[in-house]
């Protein structure tokens, strides 16, 4: 059995602190200003905004864990800590969700007075704040599933705060100040669609599931379509981390093959699908026609 280990080096450190300070500063004055406005709009936004910086962090140390050096125990190193701390992220974005609904119900019931203005100008901070947060992983989207997750959910966020936005004016323009409550109510449902998601794909690698971003029929179809292959089985694919796939396979083969053979197959493997550790067994001497029975 051949195997080679494929890896991306990348550096997210930079956007990860820049992203952290932003938000860190922005949720400060969110706070501050809710609380002087009677916006519970601010606030929910807020609590939004401190599990997204959670979340950062959690995911920025689980990016240094990951890159340390497997051990005898630990074989494969520690790159699963990213799919573990997206399961503690969500977690901690429904305990913020649940102090926020039962503070949003209270105001519902006894609507407080709300300083329009206030929310108008600091959500409008928070639309820049998040895109300029955005902007920091826009970069490096297109090469690391995690950095990409990071760049949609500040895109969503600047869309919360937009509607935090359009909720003072309304408030301005008609004195109605439950409509504060209102927003309070659809930013928690915006939170809770996207940490559904967010659970159900932390679940699923968990579970060792193939990633969504790999579909195994094609790569079952491009290891099939090797010539020297007859037939092959035991295909796994599954995720070592929120970034890296791992594959291993049996592939029966017609003629007798070398290492080129392998290395060539693994190369394709990542670039093609995303692939980075790929462990290849073959098998030569099995006709195509027994395969055809005995494959799976």
């Amino acid at each position: 059995m051949e195997h080679d280990h494929i890896q991306i080096h990348d550096n997210p450190g930079r956007a990860f602190k820049w992203g952290i300070i932003l938000n860190v500063i922005f949720i400060a004055v969110e706070i501050i200003y809710g609380l002087l406005s009677n916006s519970m709009a601010l606030i929910a936004d807020a609590g939004h905004n401190f599990s997204d910086v959670l979340a950062l962090v959690f995911s920025w140390i689980a990016v240094i864990i990951s890159q340390r050096k497997p051990t005898l125990k630990f074989t494969y190193g520690f790159r699963r800590s990213t799919i573990l701390i997206a399961l503690l992220n969500t977690l901690l974005l429904w305990v913020a969700v649940v102090f926020i609904l039962i503070e949003t119900v209270g105001r519902l019931k006894k609507p407080a007075e709300v300083d329009s203005l206030n929310v108008i100008i600091v959500a409008a901070i928070g639309i820049i704040i998040n895109g300029l947060t955005a902007g920091l992983f826009m970069k490096s989207k297109k090469r690391d599933l995690n950095i990409r997750s990071a760049f949609v959910h500040f895109v969503v966020d600047a869309l919360v705060s937009f509607g935090v936005v359009v909720s003072g004016i309304i408030i301005s323009l008609t004195g109605v100040f439950w409509i504060d409550s209102i927003v309070s109510f659809i930013i928690i449902i915006v939170i809770l669609y996207s940490s559904y998601h967010l659970l159900v794909d932390s679940v699923n690698l968990a579970l060792d599931a193939v990633p969504d971003n790999i579909n195994i029929k094609e790569v079952r179809r491009f290891l099939e379509s090797l010539p020297e292959v007859a037939g092959i089985h035991d295909l796994h694919i599954w995720a070592l981390s929120t970034t890296e796939a791992a594959l291993t396979v049996h592939l029966l083969t017609r003629v007798g093959t070398d290492t080129d053979f392998i290395i060539k197959i693994q190369h394709e493997l990542h670039d093609r699908f995303d692939i980075e550790h790929a462990t290849i067994q073959v098998e030569y001497g099995q006709s195509a026609e027994n395969c055809e029975t005995n494959c799976s």
